[in-house]
């Protein structure tokens, strides 16, 4: 099944192969500093991390007894098998800016046994009714993911509405939206709600405005282009539709704390 991929490694991360998975990875043995999101991360014996876009990790240094297993699935099976619960939209936006969940003796004996199940029914493909199967124990997978965070972290209870309307908004950025359009005003219009509304929502559902999320997309995507050295500061400022590179230079300075050149170094 093309869907799921288990790897013994973390060499899928941000991989052309794997690009569009989301990889859950669960640490067996030892550690590993992971840079994510311009962030070094600490992801130990024990931890569960999610990402789901590989593309932010920068580079990772495991330990000499660093193991891990890492499930790879499709954003389409996902999507068929994410349990009807609006908790998934804090969740997502949680592991987006922090994707290691550190567990406990208990949550890691779960974690466990489900990365197990999962690979055991990948291999089992002989049932009549696999691909149900399959959906059944990566359902299971999520659920006790969104059981760990909310012990960690808090329950709170998302409105219908709100979670539709942060999960649209949070579509339109991922979608890029971002490169054109950096005005509220912009994905308040496309989700026929105010500005200050969407924001409101935004605040609830995450613990940040939506301007937060916007400049969010938006610098993670100046960080990865100015990395790109064959790529000047006004072609990046051009690709991002700035009035100018003046005013690409500010925003920079703004969001990132230091000049494109500094930045670059």
């Amino acid at each position: 099944m093309e869907n799921i991929i288990i790897q013994d490694s973390l060499r899928g991360l941000g991989s052309r192969e794997l690009q569009g998975y989301l990889a859950h990875a669960y640490c067996v043995a030892g550690s590993c500093i992971i840079k994510y999101n311009g962030k070094d991360l600490t992801f130990a014996k024990g931890d569960v991390l999610i990402i789901r876009k590989g593309r932010l990790v920068e580079k990772f240094i495991p330990s000499a007894d660093f193991r891990v297993k890492t499930i790879y699935v499709t954003p389409e099976f996902i999507v068929l098998s994410t349990p009807q619960s609006n908790y998934g939209m804090k969740g997502q936006l949680a592991l987006f800016l922090n994707p290691v969940m550190h567990l406990t003796p208990e949550q890691q004996t779960i974690c466990y046994r489900d990365f197990d199940a999962v690979e055991f029914r990948l291999n089992n493909k002989d049932n009549h009714f696999y691909k149900d199967v399959m959906i059944n124990v990566i359902q299971t997978m999520i659920l006790d993911f969104f059981d760990f965070h909310s012990h960690n972290y808090g329950e709170t209870d998302i409105p219908t509405v709100s979670a539709s309307i942060m999960g649209r908004f949070l579509t339109m950025l991922e979608n890029g939206d971002f490169r054109k359009h950096r005005e509220v005003t912009y994905y308040a219009d496309k989700l026929c709600v105010t500005p200050k509304y969407l924001s409101e929502v935004s605040k609830k559902v995450s613990g940040y405005a939506a301007n937060y999320w916007i400049a969010r997309y938006t610098t993670l995507e100046i960080s990865r282009l100015l990395k790109d050295k064959t790529l000047s500061f006004v072609q990046i400022s051009d690709m991002l539709e700035f009035s100018s590179p003046a005013y690409f230079s500010r925003y920079v300075q703004n969001n990132l704390g230091m000049n494109p050149t500094d930045y670059r170094g």
